[in-house]
């Protein structure tokens, strides 16, 4: 079974407005509400694909019951603790430019921490913990810590979608996939890389700190895979696109998905680079057909 953990998920609020006037009344042209968090993106992928799944993290309030029954209602299995404070709203503002104003997110008490922890009292080795998103600033900075240590004494593979010493600091615990796009990885080493020779170096890097496998996102460039003493890089579907916001998420659904069906490593990279792609095309996140008709367009080469 995959598990997905979102410890401060969202409600995202789409508003767009033809001109902001600050100071004054201003109408909306359109809006619309979706679940937010990017493990319950990489959920919401995993339904797309029809690969079984269980949402884990904190919710409360109306705004938690929204996000559970939308994931009841794609399919997702979920054992989210129930919190007394409410899950966060996230407004994103499209007035040409897109403003965001995020909340920090819910105080959970200790009690609900220790509810949290017995979800992971039913899995078993085999299983697969996706870490990713932001913590509440309640849990403080090591609880992604704390979740691993948790994984490494039930010998569960888990996969950490952070950045810079969070995960600098992860790699040597073994990570079964990490993901930095090309800037993310140079700031993992306060480096500058100019060209895919460089981050062919530092891709190789993370698997000597320990990563099984690595995922280096090029942006329209493709992507890279590193696995053992591998390097395969992959092309970027021809498309408009119209949203970059969970498409990283998307790739991580898409390889671990298919992963865990097939066991083919360049089956999984190809699935997800097409399932990023697809989100990157459309407004929400990517369904199962448009993955499908990406999927043929996915190249996959050893460099």
């Amino acid at each position: 079974m995959i598990y997905t953990v979102t410890l401060n998920p969202s409600i995202d609020y789409i508003v767009e407005v033809d001109d902001l006037a600050l100071g004054h009344l201003n109408r909306m042209k359109t809006s619309i509400k979706l679940p937010g968090g990017k493990g319950v993106n990489v959920s919401r992928i995993l339904n797309q694909l029809r690969v079984d799944n269980c949402a884990l993290g904190f919710l409360g309030g109306f705004t938690g019951n929204f996000i559970q029954q939308w994931l009841e209602n794609e399919g997702s299995t979920n054992r989210f603790t129930h919190i007394a404070d409410d899950t966060r709203i996230n407004v994103k503002l499209k007035h040409g430019e897109e403003t965001e104003i995020n909340g920090t997110g819910p105080t959970i008490s200790s009690a609900e921490v220790v509810a949290f922890f017995q979800q992971f009292d039913a899995m078993k080795k085999g299983d697969i913990v996706v870490l990713s998103g932001s913590i509440p600033p309640s849990l403080g900075s090591d609880f992604y810590n704390r979740i691993i240590a948790k994984c490494e004494a039930k010998e569960i593979e888990f996969m950490i979608d952070t950045t810079g010493t969070s995960l600098l600091d992860t790699l040597s615990r073994g990570p079964f996939l990490i993901k930095p796009n090309h800037h993310e990885l140079a700031e993992l080493f306060g480096v500058e890389l100019n060209g895919i020779e460089d981050i062919v170096i530092y891709g190789k890097k993370c698997l000597e700190l320990g990563a099984k496998h690595v995922i280096v996102s090029l942006a329209g460039d493709g992507a890279l895979l590193f696995v053992e003493d591998k390097v395969y890089q992959s092309n970027t579907p021809i498309g408009q696109v119209k949203n970059s916001v969970g498409a990283g998420d998307s790739m991580i659904g898409g390889f671990i998905g298919t992963y865990t069906e097939t066991r083919d490593v360049l089956k999984a990279f190809q699935v997800a680079v097409a399932t990023g792609s697809a989100t990157a095309f459309s407004t929400d996140l990517a369904t199962n057909d448009a993955i499908q008709k990406l999927i043929p367009e996915v190249k996959i080469s050893e460099i």
